[in-house]
């Protein structure tokens, strides 16, 4: 006679475990890269907003400074709750100049070479042009932009 079978196995209660336990890991392991990558977004998308102050301000950038994010949007209107939240927030904004042109040496009057050219192309010799990158400098992070400015 045969016993008809009532129940699982051992050996097929652990095979189903292991195999759902490695389901649970994978799933894991995935989610975990997803908020991994989504914060890094966020936290990318919050230093270009900063960087877009620093751009649009033209009391910072051209000097090494250390400034609240606060200071550095004063030209921006924020509600009281965020404004706070900029004032705890500092940075140091380091500048290091790269590279400046003069366009007194490019004045006809300095070249040793005489080129007759019309006066609408004559170069206007008191501009200097300088090319600098301003880093804004947090605790954890920090972004550069390369600076263009004339005197």
């Amino acid at each position: 006679m045969e016993l008809a079978r009532r129940a699982f196995t051992l050996i097929e209660v652990m095979v189903a475990v292991v195999i759902i336990s490695i389901v649970i890991a994978a799933l894991l392991q995935m989610m975990g890269n997803s908020t991994n990558i989504f914060s890094k977004i966020k936290k990318d998308s919050t230093i270009g907003q900063y960087i877009s102050m620093l751009v649009s301000s033209q009391d910072y950038g051209f000097e090494d400074k250390k400034i609240t994010l606060d200071q550095l949007s004063a030209d921006f209107e924020f509600d009281s709750h965020l404004r706070r939240k900029l004032k705890s927030i500092k940075t140091r904004i380091i500048y290091t100049e790269l590279e400046s042109i003069d366009m007194s040496e490019f004045d006809e009057n300095t070249s040793e070479e005489v080129i007759e050219e019309d006066e609408s192309k004559q170069v206007n010799s008191s501009m200097i042009f300088e090319i600098g990158k301003s880093t804004l400098k947090f605790k954890d992070s920090s972004v550069s932009l390369l600076r263009l400015r004339i005197q």
